[in-house]
């Protein structure tokens, strides 16, 4: 019995002292969020998440902050597939005369080249959401360069085009380490500090609900993310766009945000 009980201590404390190496190197896994603010004042990164300004990475634009008068919104796309509606959402990024940004995923760019070679002749940013919508989670340097380079390479031979050096993590989730690769790799990453559940065909919300949320918690130098495959996205985006033109915002693209902050 004492033999097993200390067996079970020796183990219990072996995967503990893993776990601690294992995050002092870096490999924490994080998801990343910010809690809402209906105040229209700038969400906070999470304290354990503060690193995150060591790498290239963005959620806000800092030099736009709470009341300042120059208000500004960058509209990005997370889109692995068309089903109509991202089509759809470009017609009105088009009427509007806005520019997005659009991380998206091999399977986009192969079955939907037209729609990718439209982003890039619209003047839209196509960028970088893994070839295969796998988390980098603990992918070596190499592993991470190849997934990136595949997703660039299908994307020229498609289109002649290159894709901007900017990053989405798959799921949201990242570690240091993988953040420190991505940055080595010259991208910068890009999170968001709005998103809403908009990502389910099966359950979509309500166009009065979608818009609520989305208006209810805008601010300034906000990155929003939305998913262009969205039935309701496609329905209020030009609503959202009127709305907040209304209210003083204006819509920047990443490439500004990211030679403001350099």
């Amino acid at each position: 019995m004492k033999k097993r009980l200390f067996l079970i201590i020796t183990i219990c404390f072996i995967a503990l002292l893993s776990f601690n190496v294992l995050a002092e190197s870096g490999n924490t896994v994080f998801s990343w969020y910010c809690v809402r603010k209906k105040d229209h004042t700038q969400p906070k990164c999470d304290a354990e998440m503060s690193f995150i300004e060591d790498y290239d990475c963005y959620y806000i634009d800092k030099l736009h902050g709470d009341g300042c008068a120059d208000k500004v919104v960058y509209l990005t796309f997370d889109a692995g597939y068309e089903n109509g509606n991202v089509e759809k959402i470009l017609d009105v990024l088009k009427e509007k005369d806005i520019k997005g940004a659009f991380f998206v995923l091999g399977n986009l760019i192969e079955k939907n080249s037209d729609l990718i070679c439209r982003m890039f002749d619209e003047g839209h940013l196509v960028c970088n959401h893994t070839y295969r919508h796998t988390p980098m989670i603990g992918k070596s340097l190499d592993e991470i360069r190849d997934e990136l380079s595949k997703l660039e390479k299908v994307c020229f031979e498609m289109t002649g085009k290159e894709m901007s050096k900017y990053y989405r993590p798959p799921e949201g989730k990242f570690t240091e380490s993988t953040l420190k690769s991505v940055k080595d790799l010259g991208y910068k990453t890009v999170f968001w500090s709005f998103a809403y559940a908009d990502w389910d065909n099966n359950n979509q919300p309500s166009k009065e609900a979608a818009l609520k949320k989305i208006l209810d918690n805008t601010h300034p130098g906000e990155i929003m993310l939305l998913h262009p495959t969205s039935s309701t996205n496609a329905q209020i985006l030009a609503t959202v766009i009127d709305t907040l033109r209304g209210d003083g915002y204006r819509f920047g693209t990443l490439d500004e945000l990211c030679k403001n902050e350099s």
